[in-house]
This record gives structure tokens, C-alpha cells and sequence, in this order.
């Protein structure tokens, strides 16, 4: 060592020779303030893994500490995020229910997790509803819950392999100088799916996104087989050859799990399909996209293929449809404009904005702000049938930003999900729309979403898309949507009104009175995808 010659503590007494003394007095306090300056730098860089202190909150004052105890339980690889929600009385925590006022829920990211290593929640944690914090909670009985989210396939809390405390009763305030040790002592497991005659759960494993994302990716979905029985055999019969069984394309509301396919009446004409819609960033959409890779594809080419061959589909665009509500009917709409050739049919329920001069109530191409109108007052997400409003974009997106450690764009949910989907892919995830707590928006990031517009998409190449698209087309949205989405497809069905060489000749309907519910019974809709399989010559 470099003071192994001379110990830096040694501090030389004054004899006659008194300048000379100083001279060595002074050298040896430099000496010594020079270490102790390398020890606190060494401290700041290495300390946290050297003595095995709290690893992102740093030494800050928490009366709440996380741990992880169990040996057996596997820990993150690389970053994480931990999630902690309270409620009052007898329910549970739920971490993901933005509907106002809003159960408490807190959030932090994590670099690292170490085993038996206490994590302090403290002020760092970002905090739902808007202008959360921990040590403000009201004082009370509650219960608690903790989880650590790193599952990277499927962004949700309760995602597989996701560590979870059990549910503790506490009392608020912690008396003074106290901890609350809350221990992730379980992991969460896969849900055993229903079986049921006649339906089936199908997981594959996608070379496409397994290479986009650099590790193993499965893509999952439900199958209703076609109906057994008379009906079938007149099908049989009927058509001469089981393999013009008709595909249908099936996508749920937000975050629908493909294991409640048997909510899908079962049809001897079609086999049916119910995508998944979670993963690595949300819902995925099923769209191409700079953040989650390539999920059309991955449908058209490897989901489609393989029910089509396992299942004796027909196999060409004239047998193959889509239908959805919600999120499933931006979807199912998406999949006929931009595969026109490969389906026959879309039947769209209240899909999410179709016009992003209208992304629910926000022009993201003129307004400045996601959060605030130009008066100040906040923009409403969602309103109850009677037009009052339940919850605003900024609530909502507080707990997305909560979800995601301090940014919503990781959140997972409904906002996270569209802004990954649409939005251009930078060096740390997706990059936002809008700054999560201004609402401004990113004019450069609004121009980038216009390659998802469906409005513009058709208006823009309609001498391209007009003869492919006949007669495929059926929207329905009710007038009083409760996201508001009936005002996009308003503007859709003004834009298709222009249209010409050919003319629009498709469905728009926007029904009075209606909120945000399916316009369309599947049975009525099934006859109608029938009738197309049928009527058109083979292509």
C-alpha cells in the first residue's frame, strides 16, 4: 500500500526544531485528509455493494422496507420494478384500478435486488392518485402488499415469475422509529386454464419476436373449435370439403387473456381464435411496431399458419375475418386495412381512436398539452352515461407512471400500451407522447404516430386500398362512448364520405344512446362473414 511506509496517523511532536515540525505536521494532515476523501469517494461508488445497503433509495428515511429472504425465489437479472398498494376494510389491494378517488399505490425502479437485502420505500416513490406520499398516508387500518415486476415478456404486476408478499393488516401511523418489514415470500404462477370441450389453449414459440427481443418469446392464444354435431355435418355437406372451415380472428378488450376464449359461442362453419393480449409492453396490438416487435407478422405468419393447418382451415383470405371490441376493434380494424387481401371481413365495435385528432379527446397533432385544455381545466379519460366526468387523463396516467417505476410509458397499461405500439423506440423503452407529469406533448413523437392513424392511413392511400377493401369494412360505436372514442370514428365517417374511384361502401354506424359496448351480435355476424365466404369466387 502506499502508506505502508509511514502511518498516516502518526503526528510528529514538536521539539526544538519547531518549523520543521509544522512542516511535518501539516504534510501528515494532508496526508490523512487526502485518504479519507478516497474512502468516502470509494464509499459513494462501491459502498452499496461492498456493505450491502439499500440499493436505489440510498440511505433516505423510510418507516416501509421490502426484503427478500427466500433463497429459493429467483431474483431479477437486471432492473425491476416494486410496487406497493394499501387499502381500507376488507378488499384488497388493487394495483392497477385508476377509477377515482384511487386506492393508494406506490412505485419504484430498481437496479438491483439482493438477497436479504432491505429495500427502503420511501420519498422516492412516485405516488397514486396524483399527489400521493407514503408518510401522508391518512392514519388508519389498512392492508398492504408488495410486488417486484421483472417478468420482460408480460408487463403486468401479476405477470408469471413476479415476486408477491401476502396480504398484511397494519396500522397507520408506525410509531416513531419504527419499520414496517414487508418480506416477498411467494412467486407468481401461471393460471391453470379452464378446460372445456370444444376449446383449447395453444402456445407457440415465435422465431420473429424471439429475435427481435433477443431471448425466447411465445405467442398464446385460445381456439373455439367449430360445433359438433347436425349442425356440422350439414356444413360437411353443404360445402363438400371440411377445409372451407372459415378462420375468424377474434381480439378482446384491453388486456383480454386469450384463456376466456370459451366465452366465444362455438360455429360449425368457423374456427375461431381469441388472441392474447398481454405482453412485453402491454397489450400488444398485434400490429408491427418499433417497441414490441413484430406481432402482425408474427399472426400472419406464424399464429395463422399453424391454426390453419392444424385445425383444416381454408387457408386463403376469402375464409379468414376479424372482429373486436374496444382495443380488439382498433385491432380488428388495423389487421383488414393494412392485410387487405388476406381478410374478408371486419366487424368493429367502439374501437379505440381511429383519428388521432381525436386520441379519445386529444389532438395530439395541435394541442399542447395531454393533461390540461387551453382554460386549464383537465382533459376527461372517461365519463359515466350521464356525461360526467369519472376520471381525467392525468389521474389515470399517475398510476401508470406508479406502474412503471416513474414513467408511464412503462406502465403496461392502456396509455403505455398505445404509446408503444404507435410510438418511435429510444435507447431506454419506448419513447413518450408526453411528459408524465406536464402533459406536454412531444410535437416529433406526434408525427411518428401518424403511421398508425387509421383515418389517414385510408384517406391517404385509398386509390390503393378502395377495390381491396369492399364491402369489408363495419364500424359501430355508440354516441356516448365512455373513453370517448365515438368521436374519432365520427371523423372517420366524415373522411369516408369523400372518398371516390371507388366510393366508400362500407358500415359506420354511430348509435344514439349507446356507450362503450358491441353493436353487433356475433351470431348476425358470423351469417354475414357466411355469406361473404360463399358468395365470392376462390382468390
Amino acid at each position: 500500500m502506499i502508506f505502508a511506509s509511514r502511518s498516516y496517523c502518526d503526528v510528529p511532536v514538536l521539539g526544538t526544531n519547531g518549523r520543521s515540525s509544522w512542516k511535518r505536521l501539516i504534510a501528515s494532515l494532508l496526508i490523512g485528509c487526502r485518504f479519507l476523501f478516497l474512502l468516502g469517494t470509494l464509499f459513494i461508488l462501491f459502498g452499496q455493494g461492498l456493505f450491502g445497503a439499500a440499493n436505489v433509495t440510498g440511505q433516505e428515511e423510510s418507516w416501509l422496507e421490502i426484503v427478500v429472504t427466500d433463497a429459493n425465489l429467483k431474483l431479477p437479472e437486471s432492473s425491476s420494478r416494486l410496487l406497493v398498494a394499501f387499502s381500507k376494510g376488507n378488499g384488497r389491494p388493487r394495483f392497477t384500478d385508476a377509477s377515482f378517488p384511487g386506492q393508494p399505490v406506490f412505485g419504484m425502479s430498481l437496479n438491483t435486488v439482493r438477497l436479504n437485502t432491505p429495500i427502503l420505500f420511501g420519498k422516492s416513490a412516485v405516488g397514486f392518485p396524483v399527489g400521493a406520499e407514503l408518510d401522508k398516508l391518512p392514519p388508519g387500518q389498512y392492508k398492504v402488499q408488495a410486488i417486484l415486476v421483472f417478468n420482460p415478456s408480460i408487463n403486468l404486476p401479476t405477470a408469471t415469475g413476479n415476486l408477491h408478499s401476502e396480504l398484511i393488516d397494519i396500522t397507520l401511523p408506525v410509531p416513531k422509529g419504527s419499520k414496517l418489514t414487508v418480506p416477498l415470500t411467494k412467486t407468481f404462477e401461471p393460471r391453470p386454464s379452464r378446460e372445456r370441450e370444444g376449446y383449447e389453449q395453444v402456445e407457440i414459440v415465435s422465431p420473429l419476436l424471439s429475435a427481435f427481443h433477443n431471448r425466447p418469446m411465445k405467442l398464446r392464444f385460445g381456439v373455439a373449435l367449430p360445433a359438433e354435431g347436425e349442425a356440422r355435418n350439414a356444413f360437411e355437406s353443404e360445402a363438400q370439403d371440411a377445409s372451407t372451415t372459415g378462420l375468424i380472428v377474434h381480439i378482446g378488450g384491453f388486456g383480454q387473456r386469450s384463456t376466456s376464449v370459451a366465452g366465444i359461442e362455438r360455429d360449425p362453419r368457423f374456427v375461431q381464435i381469441l388472441l392474447d393480449g398481454a405482453g412485453p409492453h402491454g397489450d400488444p396490438y398485434y400490429v408491427d411496431s418499433a417497441n414490441n416487435g413484430p406481432y402482425g407478422r408474427a399472426l400472419m405468419e406464424e399464429i395463422i399458419p399453424y391454426v390453419e393447418k392444424k385445425y383444416r382451415c381454408a387457408g386463403s383470405g376469402k375464409y379468414r375475418f376479424t372482429t373486436g371490441g374496444s382495443t380488439g376493434g382498433w385491432v380488428s380494424l388495423a389487421l383488414q386495412i393494412l392485410y387487405p387481401d388476406e381478410f374478408n371481413g371486419c366487424w368493429s365495435s367502439c374501437p379505440d381512436g381511429v383519428d388521432f385528432r381525436n386520441f379519445q379527446l386529444i389532438n395530439i397533432y395541435e394541442n399542447e398539452s395531454a393533461y390540461f385544455q387551453e382554460g386549464g381545466d383537465e382533459i376527461p379519460a372517461k365519463r359515466n352515461r350521464n356525461g360526467q366526468t369519472d376520471y381525467s387523463v392525468r389521474h389515470e396516467c399517475q398510476l401508470e407512471r406508479v406502474l412503471g417505476g416513474g414513467r408511464w410509458e412503462l406502465g403496461g397499461q392502456q396509455w403505455a400500451s398505445w404509446n408503444a405500439v404507435y410510438g418511435p423506440k429510444g435507447p431506454d423503452g419506448p419513447v413518450p407522447l408526453w411528459d408524465g407529469d406536464t402533459g406536454k406533448i412531444n410535437p416529433e413523437v406526434a408525427q411518428y404516430w401518424k403511421r398508425y392513424d387509421l383515418r389517414m392511413i385510408l384517406e391517404d392511400n385509398w386509390s390503393n386500398l378502395g377495390n381491396r377493401l369492399r364491402g369489408k369494412l363495419h364500424v359501430w360505436v355508440g354516441d356516448r362512448d365512455e373513453y370517448f372514442l365515438n368521436h374519432a370514428v365520427e371523423r372517420l365517417k366524415v373522411m369516408t364520405q369523400s372518398l371516390s374511384n371507388p366510393a366508400f361502401d362500407g358500415q359506420i354506424i354511430i348509435e344514439s344512446g349507446k356507450g362503450h359496448t358491441s353493436g353487433w351480435k356475433q351470431a348476425v355476424v358470423r351469417d354475414a362473414m357466411y355469406q361473404r365466404m360463399v358468395a365470392e369466387p376462390d382468390r
